[in-house]
C-alpha cells in the first residue's frame, strides 16, 4: 500500500511539473525547473513517508510540497540565467549553468591586466549589468573567485587572486548588491582552465568567476 501511495506522490509531482510555467529547457526532455520539481517531489514523498506515520496523506503532502519547492528554485534560477544572458550578450562574459548554480566566467582580457588587481575601465559597464540583475534577485549567494596564470611565484599569485576577488566584491557591493551575500576567495594559479604555455591560455587563466548559488536559508 505504501509503494502504491509513493507512486501517487510521484504522479502528483508530474502534475505540478505541468503547471510550473512556460519556460523551455533544452528542447528535449525536462527543463531545469521541471527537473527540480520532480526531484523535490520524490524527496518530499520520501520525507513524508519517513515521519513515522506512513499514511497516504503524509506521503502525498510531502511530495506536493517538495515538488513545489524544487520547481520554485529552478524557476528562480532560470529567470536569473535568462536575464544575465540578455544583459551580458557580447560582453565576453561566459554564462554557464551547472544544476541550480549559475557561473559567470570573466577572462583576463576584460577584467585585469597582468599582475594587477585594479579593474579595467571597460569592465565597469559589465559589472553594472551583473549588479543590476543581482539586485533584482536577492535570494541567492554570490561567490567571487579570483584566479591567475602561473607567471611569478605561487604565493604572490595567491595574494593577487585574492585581491582581484576582493576588487570585484567591492565593485558589486558599491552597486547595491548586499555585501552579506558576497564572499571573495582567491585560488592563485591552482585551477587553470587552459595551458599556461601560450599567451591566450594565460589570459584565459587570469580570470574571475562569479558563482550565483541558491540560498538554502531563504
Amino acid at each position: 500500500m505504501m509503494y502504491k501511495t509513493m507512486f501517487s506522490a510521484i504522479a502528483a509531482g508530474f502534475l505540478l511539473i505541468g503547471c510550473a510555467g512556460t519556460e523551455t529547457g533544452t528542447g528535449t526532455g525536462l527543463s531545469k525547473t521541471q527537473t527540480g520539481a520532480l526531484l523535490g517531489g520524490l524527496a518530499g514523498a520520501v520525507a513524508g513517508g519517513a515521519t513515522g506515520d506512513h499514511s497516504a496523506k503524509r506521503i502525498l503532502i510531502g511530495g506536493a510540497i517538495g515538488a513545489a519547492a524544487g520547481g520554485g528554485i529552478g524557476y528562480y534560477m532560470d529567470k536569473q540565467e535568462e536575464e544575465l544572458n540578455k544583459e551580458l550578450k557580447g560582453s565576453g562574459v561566459d554564462v554557464q549553468r551547472q544544476g541550480d548554480t549559475i557561473n559567470l566566467n570573466m577572462p583576463g582580457g576584460i577584467t585585469f591586466d597582468t599582475g594587477k588587481a585594479n579593474i579595467k575601465s571597460n569592465f565597469n559597464a559589465v559589472l553594472d549589468d551583473i549588479a543590476n540583475v543581482m539586485v533584482k534577485y536577492p535570494e541567492t549567494k554570490i561567490e567571487v573567485q579570483g584566479h591567475t596564470d602561473n607567471v611569478g611565484n605561487n604565493a604572490d599569485n595567491l595574494r593577487l587572486s585574492e585581491l582581484r576577488a576582493q576588487s570585484v566584491r567591492s565593485a558589486l557591493s558599491s552597486r547595491g548588491v548586499s555585501s552579506s551575500r558576497i564572499t571573495a576567495i582567491g585560488f592563485g594559479e591552482s585551477m587553470p582552465v587552459a595551458s599556461n604555455d601560450t599567451p591566450s591560455g594565460r589570459e584565459a587563466n587570469r580570470r574571475v568567476e562569479i558563482k550565483i548559488i541558491p540560498n538554502p536559508a531563504k
